[in-house]
């Protein structure tokens, strides 16, 4: 056994888990990250064995373990291995839901045909969706994926000049007009909060 590094493990998605180490670091929690890679969410049923190997992993060196997902297109597959190892995760059906959910739905009523990006979406958008889709290699294959949207709405949880670029380019990649919404990490935050403040079911 590893011994018990911090009170609480947190089991993040790799879109999250820098969120989640600002957010702790910065609120005083005894929290350690490990991040699930963020290119599952291109196979979400891979998404729950994931996570539930992580759980099992990690139960010996925590008092408590959380989970920084949403349901990310599991459809309850995460629910159902949270039910049975006792851990809980963030409310909400993507992680856009987790920085913004009351904006996200607001944007789909608004326009059904809105492609979501968070800060780490636009950052990493070449890798985790042009090249994981094979848009680098067939630039003709675009409309096939994102002809039926309309616009990119951009949740900007630091809206910064170099965040700004890379939505931008983001955007112009699939050919689409970029709309921006700050929103900062505060709903990222107050999950977290009911997670890591005692409120975790032990494993």
């Amino acid at each position: 056994m590893r011994g018990r590094p911090a009170h609480v493990g947190v089991i993040a998605c790799g879109a999250l888990a820098v969120h989640v180490r600002q957010i702790a670091r910065r609120r005083g929690w005894d929290v350690d990250v490990h991040p699930v890679p963020a290119l599952l969410h291109n196979r979400p049923e891979r998404i729950a064995p994931a996570v539930e190997a992580e759980l099992r992993r990690l139960a010996p060196d925590y008092e408590r373990l959380a989970v920084a997902y949403a349901d990310c297109g599991t459809y309850g597959a995460l629910d159902a291995v949270l039910e049975r190892t006792g851990a809980r995760r963030l409310a909400g059906d993507h992680c856009y839901d987790v920085f913004a959910r009351e904006e996200v739905r607001a944007a789909l009523a608004e326009e059904p045909g809105t492609y979501v990006l968070t800060d780490f979406l636009a950052r990493t958008f070449e890798h985790t969706v042009l090249r994981e889709l094979g848009l680098d290699r067939h630039p003709e294959l675009r409309d096939a994926y994102f002809g039926n949207y309309a616009r990119v709405l951009w949740l900007a949880q630091r809206p910064t000049p170099a965040a700004r670029a890379a939505a931008e380019r983001s955007a112009a990649a699939i050919g689409l007009p970029l709309e921006v919404r700050a929103v900062g990490d505060g709903g990222l935050e107050h999950g977290l909060e009911a997670l890591v403040g005692c409120s975790c079911t032990p494993l």
